[in-house]
């Protein structure tokens, strides 16, 4: 496995602590704090446009500069998320290795991909037991045997 650069962890790490800081109440709290002293000074300054300005400034920079931590620290969670689930579906005797990188697909396979899962839950529905598992193939065999023999 390739190690990463310095600074690349750096910014990794960084991103995900502030993430987590922004995101505790104390942080929301003091953003409140700050919008309510900013709203007190409005009238020392007369409501003027430098004063109005400052507050739009400073949030749009922070909005801005928030967007791009939050979804760096949200692309690495995601990605973390997909390789546990493709470990479980690999680790699963009878689970389809179809699935295991589905996240490349196009809109329009996962579509249809769910549409499968959709029909295999319907399938689901008929079975008289909750604990059956079946693939997709299965399913629409015994589907198919149960119809045959009605």
């Amino acid at each position: 496995m390739r190690t990463k650069p310095a600074l690349l962890l750096r910014w990794e790490d960084a991103a995900q602590a502030i993430t987590e800081w922004t995101g505790k109440p104390w942080t929301f709290a003091a953003a409140v704090l700050i919008i309510v002293l900013w709203a007190g000074t409005g009238p020392l300054f007369g409501f003027s446009d430098t004063w109005q300005l400052v507050v739009n400034t400073a949030t749009t920079i922070i909005t801005f500069l928030m967007v791009f931590i939050i979804q760096q620290t949200q692309n690495k969670d995601t990605q973390a998320l997909e390789l546990k689930l493709n470990e479980i579906v690999a680790a699963i005797a009878g689970a389809s290795n179809r699935l295991i990188d589905v996240e490349s697909l196009t809109s329009a396979e996962l579509a249809l991909l769910h549409n499968h899962y959709r029909e295999l839950a319907e399938l689901a529905k008929k079975e008289k037991s909750l604990t059956k598992s079946h693939s997709i193939e299965e399913a629409l065999e015994r589907h198919k045997a149960k119809k045959g023999r009605q």
